[in-house]
């Protein structure tokens, strides 16, 4: 018996903290709780070392128990505290709810135990703190034990679940609660730590992100809602990327690069994608075989590329974002950006994939890909103007070929990156990209704030793991773990590995380790501190063993260990100071070949060549001041400048003096329009289900309720409650002016059921599409609600669900700015 709970507990799961019913995987084996414990990591599972981890090793399981428990109402239940314990002893009195957090986001399903409960409970899983939507069933009982199966593989990602009880006939009781938490075996054998704690949380944030996600045999995530458990090529390019860093599972990696290799997701942009990640492969393991073995496949993807260049090859999707189309909406609308972006992304790949060949002795595709890569540079930038349409996206993805003209970019950058709202795309999937552009140009305070507005605003709502989409205006009206806006992408993922290309960026960048020979025979270190962070320490894993860096920047001393096999250079930092003497190994280094000067843009810092494997101690005598900090804000162009929860639907004399729309006043697809004669058009937009129009809701035909809008400015009370809506996530209205010019808006909203409906409003930029204004809330509006803007040009409004049957709005008023 000693020997056997011994081996359990060696398993990091003791006897009771198993479910008494058959689970589909085996439970956590072949390891101990042999790692360094991480306070900054969510993973319940950080410090678990399995002893051997292989690409084929199958799922296994793990019990988490709840770490805080809410009962609506508190006199429904009893002892709910112990549900925190493995064995629970909780009291059903009455109807009511248990609400239960674990913590972290889990791919999990969610058990208890009852010797004596119902023949049907119902429960619920959600992301946030409602439950999500569809994610509510009658529990499957197997036995005295329920389980929530909302499909057959039976996870999902779980935060927060809910039982309900309905009014008992007699008590009941709940023994156990628990989720059952599925993992794929990894290691962590990369490691992140710096001076703003933020920082560090966010590089294992994204760590577990990718390791929640992973399935048996694939890179994936946990979505279930549009069908996204499969390997996209796209997304796996930052999610492989990152478990190369913080994992070094490099044959599960070469396993879903091959399972991807003959699919694009019907996305050409993925192709690339896959390229880019063939390449980082090849430089973090030096599997040169593998490389070969891809050749043919990645020149195809290549070569059709080159083909499709100079069309408009009409792309599916590029990102999320409304700069690159709005996502599926792409489908119905092209966008130029996107476009563009591509074209940059392909030149990069060119560029790329013909510096790997020359490592590999193809003369004949280096040279190919490069004379094409050039080829396409002259063209598109044969006038010097060449970039004025380029926004965001397309400028970061120049900016990544290596191949612009960086004194061009520094000047572009002023023009789409230097602001920090419009550097933030709506996604950290693009997001990762724009880091790499800044870090080409050096701008590192001005990427760390983007770092710490994208992942660190979603640390800040209470996330555990990377987003499929976020804005950092979300957070001041949204209570800690509180649902999410649900836009163009459908049902926002809280979970979502695409984001955590963060982690490659902050290793590369910031400890600033990177190859420079497949498999790190040769690296660098070239860290990156910006005006704000003192130390910055970590590893990468390498085939060879860990590279292992620390430097503290304001005592002047590191530590580099250099793995077997490899020969590293070390880059000392200096952040504007001048050095004065360097100790290497506690040896002063005064013979001048041992040091070079660095690029552009770096001249006043040494470079330590050549440094052979081994522990390698640094200590620097600095002369100077550090740069001074590049302090920016999140400056939106416009606010929400009133709400009106007064008026309802008695606008007239209050709104609309120069112009209105009611939704659907004159019936389905029929607004009322007496359009201000500065207004060109209004269009309303989504894919369906009429021409591209949403539908047309009538709650009530004829009414004398006042929270229904009147016909005409005198506020007659026979009235028509309607909306312009749509049973999906998402619909947009822009309003065309005919010549720029100041106006206020006021846009009409009614939860005319009641029913909690919840949406939030953006506002772009019609022709840039870029971000005007933080992303508003409509709340609390069973009695009407209007939410005032100021703008001085074209717009267009995004309304997205929250939470409700509908997205809707019924009226747009035109008022003089100032009155």
């Amino acid at each position: 018996m000693i020997t056997l709970l011994a081996g359990w507990l060696i398993a990091g799961c003791a006897a009771q903290d198993r479910s008494p019913i058959d689970q589909p995987y085996a439970y956590l084996c072949g390891g101990a709780f042999s790692g360094t414990p991480v306070p900054e990591s969510p993973d319940p599972l950080v410090s678990y070392r399995w002893n051997r981890v292989k690409a084929d090793d199958p799922l296994q399981v793990f019990v988490r128990r709840p770490v805080a428990v809410v009962a609506t109402p508190p006199k429904a239940f009893r002892n709910t505290d112990s549900a925190r314990k493995s064995s629970a002893d909780i009291t059903v009195k009455d109807a009511g709810t248990l609400r239960l957090d674990f913590g972290a986001e889990l791919p999990a399903w969610i058990e208890f135990d009852s010797p004596d409960g119902p023949g049907s409970v119902e429960m619920s899983i959600g992301e946030s703190s409602e439950p999500g939507v569809d994610k509510t069933a009658m529990a499957t009982k197997h036995g005295g034990t329920y389980r929530l199966e909302l499909n057959p593989e039976l996870y999902d990602g779980v935060r927060f679940a809910w039982i309900r009880s309905s009014k008992p006939q007699q008590p009941w009781h709940i023994t156990a609660i628990r989720a059952m938490c599925q993992v794929k075996p990894v290691n962590y054998l990369g490691s992140f730590h710096c001076s703003d704690p933020e920082l560090t949380k966010i590089w294992y944030m994204a760590a577990y992100g990718v390791k929640a996600a992973l399935c048996k045999d694939y890179f994936g995530s946990i979505l279930m809602d549009r069908g996204d458990r499969m390997s996209w090529t796209g997304d796996a390019h930052p999610t492989q990327a990152a478990a190369l860093v913080a994992f070094g599972n490099y044959d599960f990696v070469r396993q879903n690069l091959e399972r991807t290799s003959g699919q694009d997701n019907g996305i050409r942009s993925y192709s690339l994608y896959w390229i880019l990640s063939l390449l980082d492969y090849y430089y973090y393991t030096g599997d040169a075989d593998f490389v070969e073995k891809c050749i043919p496949t990645a020149c195809k993807k290549l070569d059709s590329a080159f083909a499709e260049f100079d069309k408009k090859p009409g792309l599916g999707f590029y990102g999320w974002d409304e700069r690159l189309g709005a996502g599926f909406e792409l489908w119905f609308r092209p966008c130029d950006e996107a476009q563009r972006a591509y074209r940059m992304l392909a030149i990069r790949a060119w560029s790329d994939f013909a510096t790997a060949m020359g490592t590999l002795g193809h003369k004949d595709l280096l040279y190919k890909y490069r004379v094409e890569a050039a080829a396409k540079v002259a063209q598109l930038t044969a006038t010097a103007d060449w970039h004025k349409e380029y926004g965001p996206h397309a400028i970061a993805d120049a900016i990544n070929t290596g191949r612009m003209n960086l004194d061009t970019m520094e000047k572009v950058y002023e023009r789409e990156l230097k602001d920090r709202v419009d550097r933030l795309s709506f996604s950290p999937f693009n997001e990762f990209f724009i880091l790499q552009a800044l870090a080409t140009l050096g701008k590192w305070d001005e990427a760390l704030d983007t770092t710490k507005d994208m992942w660190g605003g979603m640390l800040r709502y209470g996330g555990t793991t990377p987003f499929e989409v976020y804005r950092p205006s979300w957070n001041p009206f949204l209570a800690k773990n509180e649902p999410v806006p649900n836009t163009q992408c459908g049902l926002t993922s809280l979970c979502h590995p695409w984001g955590a290309g963060i982690i490659k960026w902050l290793s590369e960048n910031i400890l600033g380790v990177t190859p420079t020979a497949p498999g790190f025979r040769t690296f660098d270190v070239r860290m990156a501190f910006g005006s704000k962070l003192n130390d910055v320490s970590g590893s990468v894993p390498t085939p060879h063993g860990p590279i292992r860096v620390s430097y503290n920047l304001a005592a002047g001393s590191g530590e580099l260990e250099v793995p077997p096999q490899s020969v590293g250079k070390f880059f000392i930092p200096t952040e504007g100071r001048g050095i004065r003497r360097v100790w290497m190994d506690g040896k002063l280094v005064v013979d001048p070949v041992h040091f070079s000067k660095l690029s552009p843009g770096w001249a006043e810092a040494v470079t330590v060549p050549s440094l052979l494997p081994g522990i390698h101690r640094f200590k620097v005598e600095y002369v100077g001041h550090r740069n001074k900090s590049v302090d920016s804000k999140l400056a939106y162009q416009t606010h929400l400048m009133a709400v009106d929860s007064k008026t309802r639907g008695n606008w007239g004399g209050i709104y609309g003096r120069e112009g209105y729309v009611l939704c659907g006043g004159n019936g389905v697809f029929q607004d009322v329009e007496r359009l201000p004669s500065y207004v060109d058009s209004i269009d309303f937009f989504r894919a369906f289900p009429k021409n591209g129009r949403p539908d047309t809701t009538i709650w009530a035909d004829a009414t004398s309720d006042a929270r229904a809008l009147a016909f005409t400015h005198e506020n007659q009370m026979i009235r028509r409650a309607a909306s312009v809506s749509n049973t999906d996530q998402t619909m947009t209205a822009t309003i065309h002016l005919k010549s720029p010019r100041k106006v206020r808006i006021a846009l009409y909203f009614v939860d005319w059921n009641r029913e909690g409906t919840r949406s939030a409003v953006e506002l772009f930029d019609a022709k840039s599409l870029r971000l005007l204004a933080p992303v508003s809330l409509v709340c609390d509006h069973g009695n009407g609600r209007y939410l005032i803007y100021e703008v001085d040009r074209s717009v267009k409004f995004r309304f997205d669900k929250i939470r409700g049957k509908l997205v809707s709005l019924s009226g747009i008023f035109f008022d003089p700015v100032g009155r």
